[in-house]
Formats: C-alpha cells, sequence, structure tokens
C-alpha cells in the first residue's frame, strides 16, 4: 500500500518507466493497459474485511468495505465510491460492448467497470473492480 497519497504534480511527473517500477506485471496490465484479472482470482473478490479501499497507483480513497457486496461475477463489487469525485467514468466500447469504464479521478488508472444492476435497495449501480487496482487499507474507517 503506499505510504501517503500521491498528489496530481507527483503523478504528472511519473514515466512510463516509473510505473513499472512501482506496479507488479498485472497491476500494471491492469491499470495502465486497460486488462482484467481474471474472475475470482482477486484477493478481495469474496473478502468481507473493513476498512477504506485505496488506489493501488496513487494512495486515493475509492470505495468503502460499507458498500460492498457479493454480486457473484468474481470481482470486488461496490454500490457507490467513497466521494463522487474519486473516479472518473469513460465510455468504453471495447470488445465489441458498450460499458462505462471507471478510473481514478487522481492517477487515471484503470479500475473497473460500473453497471446499472446493483441492489435496487441502495443505488442500484455495481462497481465491478479489479482487485490488483486496490489496496484494503484497514486503519481508515
Amino acid at each position: 500500500m503506499q505510504d501517503r497519497e500521491l498528489t496530481k504534480e507527483e503523478i504528472a511527473q511519473l514515466t512510463d518507466a516509473d510505473w513499472r517500477e512501482r506496479l507488479s506485471a498485472e497491476e500494471y496490465h491492469v491499470m495502465r493497459e486497460k486488462g482484467t484479472e481474471r474472475p475470482f482470482s482477486g484477493i478481495y473478490a469474496e473478502s468481507n474485511d473493513q476498512g477504506i479501499y485505496r488506489c493501488k497507483g496513487c494512495g486515493v480513497k475509492l470505495f468503502a468495505s460499507d458498500n460492498k457486496f457479493n454480486a457473484g461475477c468474481g470481482w470486488p463489487s461496490f454500490d457507490q465510491t467513497i466521494d463522487e469525485s474519486a473516479i472518473d467514468e469513460h465510455i468504453d466500447t471495447s470488445l465489441g460492448m458498450r460499458r462505462v469504464e471507471v478510473t481514478c479521478s487522481n492517477c487515471g488508472a484503470h479500475l473497473g467497470h460500473v453497471f446499472p444492476d446493483g441492489p435496487q435497495e441502495t443505488t442500484g449501480m455495481r462497481y465491478c473492480i479489479n482487485s490488483v487496482a486496490i489496496d484494503l487499507d484497514n486503519d481508515s474507517q
């Protein structure tokens, strides 16, 4: 986990080589090349641990464990972000589909996608996030 959140100025100074050094090969593929991890392979897919999920690239707070639910899809799922400004949304037409990609608004890392099939008793949204793109901070609640 990041020791602290990186600022936009610090992120702007990072080169591709810096990102490759900071991230594992799988993390780099997902976060910088818009890849995905295999379903049910991530450490947070079935986790019920409490805390705040942070971006693995820059340490910014993204999701609270209170908003995590088991969607059965194989990736950690949340019904809302910790703050509306935490992520950016982009139309993704790759793979012959039309989806909404979510990225970290601080460092631009690809996190996953959001779908309108989440719990209807809350927001109705399902933020389907790659485990390799996030870190659970058990000390922040």
